[in-house]
C-alpha cells in the first residue's frame, strides 16, 4: 500500500529563526518533496495460527458428531419432540417461573430489610441470607421433601394457645410443593444480594439531588435509583434465572418429573444414555439461549440513559452486513460494465 504526499511548489519558505542559544534545533526545510511513502502492512501471524487451530478443532468435533455412531442421532430424533419430554420441559419451565417470581419478590423485601435502619430487620434478613446461602440446594430439597417426618401437622390458631385448624404435612408438602419451596427460598437469598448490590451501586448523590429538588421518595426510587440499579441487576439476575433452570435437574432426587428426570426414565427403559442426555442438553441450551437473547434486549433498554448511541442488535448487524455486501456487488458490477463499454469503443 502506498501513500503519495506532494508539497506545493509555491509554498513560501519562512525565514529561519535566530539561534536561541546552545542546543537550539534547526527547523527542517519546507521545500522537501515526498513523492511516495510506503506503508508496511502489519502482520499478525499468531492470530492466523490461532484461527487455523480453532477451525481444525471445530472441524474435527463436527466430523465426530457425524461419523461417530455412538451419538445415535436416530434415537435423539425420536425423543427430542416426544410428548413425555415436552411435558417434562413444560414442568421445568413452570417450576423455574414460579421459583423466580417468588424468589425475586421475596428478595426485594429482604434487600429492603438489609438496607433499612431498623436493627431487627437487618439481623433477621442477614441471618436468612446467611442460612440459605450456606445450605446446598440438594440438601434443602431433601429437607423440605421430608418435612413431614419433622412436623406431622400444621396448625392455625392462637400462638402458644388453642388451634382452630390442623393440616397434615404429608398432604400439604407434595414433591412439587416441597421442590417449589426449596427453589424459591434458595433463589430469594441470592436475589436479595443481587438487588441490594444493584441499589448500593448507584451514586448516593443521585438520591441527594432528587431530595434537594423535592421529588418524593417513592418517585426517587422508581424513576431515578431503580433504572440505574437495573444495569447492575440484570446481568446477575439473568445468571440466577439460567442457574435456576439447570437447578431443576436436582429435583430428580425427589421424583419430580422434570426434564432431566424424564430423560433418565426413558434411558432406563431403552438403555440409550447418550442420545437421551443429548435430548435434555438440547432443551437446556434452547431455554438458555432464549433467556440470553432476552437479557440482551433488557440491557439495551436500560442502557438508554447511559449511552448516547445504543449498540446495534444482531438483526441490525446482519442487515448492515448484507447491505454492505450488496453495495460492493453493485459497485463491481458497475465497474465491469464501464470497463466493457470502454473496451467496445
Amino acid at each position: 500500500m502506498t501513500l503519495s504526499i506532494t508539497a506545493p511548489d509555491s509554498a513560501p519558505t519562512p525565514p529561519a529563526p535566530a539561534a536561541a542559544g546552545r542546543g537550539a534545533s534547526t527547523p527542517p526545510p519546507t521545500d522537501l518533496k515526498v513523492e511516495t511513502l510506503s506503508v508496511a502492512r502489519v502482520w499478525h501471524p499468531w492470530r492466523w495460527f490461532a484461527t487455523v487451530v480453532v477451525l481444525v478443532l471445530s472441524a474435527q468435533f463436527i466430523h465426530g458428531l457425524i461419523t461417530n455412531k455412538t451419538w445415535d442421532w436416530k434415537t435423539f430424533q425420536q425423543y427430542v419432540f416426544a410428548p413425555s419430554i415436552l411435558n417434562a420441559l413444560k414442568l421445568t419451565l413452570e417450576l423455574t417461573l414460579y421459583a423466580v417470581l417468588i424468589g425475586f419478590l421475596a428478595g426485594i423485601g429482604i434487600a429492603a430489610a438489609r438496607l433499612s435502619k431498623i436493627p431487627l430487620l437487618n439481623v433477621v434478613s442477614w441471618v436468612f441470607v446467611w442460612a440459605f446461602r450456606s445450605i446446598p440446594l440438594p440438601v434443602q430439597i431433601l429437607i423440605w421433601f421430608n418435612i413431614s417426618a419433622l412436623y406431622k401437622t400444621v396448625s392455625l390458631g392462637v400462638p402458644f394457645g388453642p388451634s382452630f385448624f390442623d393440616f397434615s404435612t404429608r398432604s400439604l408438602f407434595s414433591p412439587f410443593v416441597a421442590a417449589l419451596i426449596a427453589l424459591s427460598l434458595h433463589q430469594a437469598a441470592y436475589a436479595a444480594e443481587i438487588i441490594r448490590a444493584g441499589i448500593i451501586s448507584v451514586d448516593p448523590g443521585q438520591s441527594e439531588a432528587a431530595a434537594a429538588l423535592g421529588i418524593p421518595r417513592r418517585r426517587q426510587f422508581l424513576r431515578i435509583i431503580l433504572p440505574q440499579a437495573m444495569r447492575a441487576i440484570v446481568p446477575n439476575a439473568t445468571n440466577e434465572i439460567i442457574g435456576m433452570v439447570k437447578s431443576t435437574s436436582l429435583l430428580s432426587a425427589v421424583a419430580v418429573t422434570e426434564l432431566f428426570y424424564q430423560a433418565q426414565v426413558i434411558l432406563g427403559r431403552n438403555g440409550r444414555p447418550i442420545p437421551l442426555l443429548i435430548v435434555a442438553t438440547f432443551w437446556y441450551i434452547v431455554v438458555t439461549t432464549v433467556l440470553t437473547i432476552g437479557q440482551f434486549y433488557v440491557e439495551r433498554h436500560f442502557a438508554k440513559g447511559a449511552q448516547r448511541h445504543l449498540p446495534p442488535t444482531p438483526i441490525q448487524k446482519f442487515r448492515t452486513k448484507i447491505g454492505h455486501i450488496a453495495l460492493v456487488i453493485r459497485r463491481r458490477s458497475a465497474e465491469g460494465r464501464i470497463a466493457t463499454a470502454g473496451d467496445a469503443r
